[in-house]
């Protein structure tokens, strides 16, 4: 059996499986030896009051074995001999384009006046000691734009924009931290 709760706990809980198990087995009726997985479906930190408290969405594995699903990268087909598209700018509209280009079996070509990640910190380096602005490498230009260096207070959550969560399983199958699926 599977059961979905939404718990307000502390730190200490939220971050040991046992002691988040002895807390489900406390506040429900579900002996504490029959779960036998606590899966995170979603996490938040709620930091209003004196006492920082962690918002989980959980389900809980009651007499059944949790199964982890294997997440692999999608597989596309070589387009090296395709129509060429030419896409400008590499930040993330651009490379989610190209994405889209090779899902439709078409080669994307993309464009950037910036640089690669690894020699754009040169060039911010320079803009924060220096005070001196390369035109063509800075916070604006350059392999995976703006947000490359974002400390990700800018975000969107629009359903208007498609599905979030593909993109963040896209990025969990090409090898980012499962975390990002869960922390909200």
């Amino acid at each position: 059996m599977q059961k979905e709760l939404q718990l307000r706990v502390i730190p200490e809980v939220a971050g040991e499986a046992d002691k988040l198990r002895a807390y489900i087995s406390k506040t429900t009726e579900i002996d504490a030896s029959e779960i036998t997985h606590v899966e995170i479906l979603k996490r938040s930190i709620d930091a209003r009051q004196r006492q920082v408290k962690i918002n989980l969405k959980v389900r809980v594995y009651v007499g059944e074995e949790f199964e982890e699903e294997k997440v692999t990268p999608p597989k596309f087909e070589n387009v090296h001999d395709k129509e060429a598209v030419i896409i400008v700018g590499a930040g993330p509209a651009g490379l989610f384009a190209a994405l889209k280009c090779i899902e439709l079996g078409m080669k994307p070509v993309v464009l950037d006046r910036g640089k690669d990640v690894k020699s754009r910190i040169k060039d911010l380096k320079n803009i924060n000691v220096n005070h001196i602005v390369n035109p063509d490498s800075n916070y604006c230009f350059g392999e995976g734009g703006a947000g490359t260096y974002s400390d990700g207070k800018l975000y969107t959550r629009s359903k208007k924009r498609g599905d979030v969560n593909q993109i963040l399983e896209l990025l969990v199958a090409f090898g980012a931290k499962k975390d990002i699926l869960v922390d909200a």
